[in-house]
């Protein structure tokens, strides 16, 4: 089987290779240099000419914040190029496995996780234009997996984990929000979920969206608080503070766990605490660093 990986650069992207290191199947791993994916014409010569079965989308315009001047882009790179995707493994008569968020949710009241089935409701241009994205997949017609994440981190790039690592080891004191609740992410997890499902042809007659997070709940200080103690950075103070003591742009979601039972009962499969997840990559960075 011939799956193309498209963002292979990013977080995501990164661990899907690890993923696939030892696969039998024929990865193909592009990022912008490689595959320009708002090109329609580039996007559709590469499936065809390499016989492409499985796109895989890690790519997508993630600054949540500069989306709101940007909106333009945001929206070119999340959706439009999303509808060149779907529309070439259409054409292809291919499986195209794509990468969405929780922000798709941002108005969204309530305490509940929440199920596929929801109304969407985004409040800021990232989410709407990822929402716009779903919706070009499902417009299109083609054969597709859509997987909705929240607070991704890895060994990877820019993020929340990697971010605090630097803080807690430098600043005697943190504020950070415990206000807005969900559930961290590791990157290499949603990857080893992904690649299991194409390895074992799971996709056909599983069509749809599903919701992947790690498991368990927690805000923003807690997980801070967890990152600093795997670190042994005890030297910080970290404190909670409310979500308007750090004024944005954007009206983040303030609960946006993910329920994912569709996930567990189709593929048959249990998924990591959010807790342990943390641990091990914190480890493999410091083994890294």
């Amino acid at each position: 089987m011939n799956i193309l990986v498209t963002g292979a650069n990013g977080q995501l992207g990164n661990c899907l290779r690890n993923a696939a290191a030892d696969s039998t199947d024929n990865y193909i791993f592009t990022d912008v240099a490689d595959l320009d994916i708002t090109d329609a014409d580039a996007v559709s010569k590469i499936v065809k000419d390499n016989d492409i079965n499985v796109i895989v989308n890690c790519a997508a315009y993630t600054n949540v914040d500069k989306a709101e001047d940007d909106a333009e882009f945001a929206e070119v790179l999340n959706a439009k190029a999303v509808a060149h995707l779907a529309n070439a493994m259409k054409e292809n008569d291919g499986t195209l496995i794509h990468v969405s968020t929780d922000y798709v949710f941002g108005g969204a009241l309530g305490n509940t996780p929440r199920t596929e089935t929801e109304p969407a409701n985004p409040t800021g241009v990232y989410g709407v234009t990822k929402l716009h994205g779903e919706q070009a997949v499902e417009q299109s017609g083609c054969k597709a997996l859509i997987f909705r994440t929240a607070w991704l981190y890895s060994e990877y790039g820019k993020n929340f984990v990697k971010t605090m690592l630097t803080l807690t080891a430098s600043k005697p004191q943190l504020k950070v929000v415990f206000d807005q609740v969900g559930t961290p992410t590791y990157a290499q997890d949603l990857a080893d979920a992904i690649y299991g499902i194409i390895t074992d042809r799971a996709m056909d007659g599983n069509e749809g969206i599903y919701h992947y997070s790690n498991e368990g709940v927690c805000s923003w200080f807690d997980f801070t608080k967890m990152i600093a103690e795997y670190a042994g950075n005890n030297g910080c103070d970290i404190q909670p503070c409310h979500s308007d003591e750090f004024p944005s742009k954007v009206v983040r979601p303030s609960y946006s766990v993910l329920d994912k039972t569709k996930y567990k009962d189709t593929f048959n499969k249990t998924i990591p605490y959010w807790v342990d997840s943390l641990r091990k990559c914190i480890k493999n960075i410091k083994n890294e660093a």
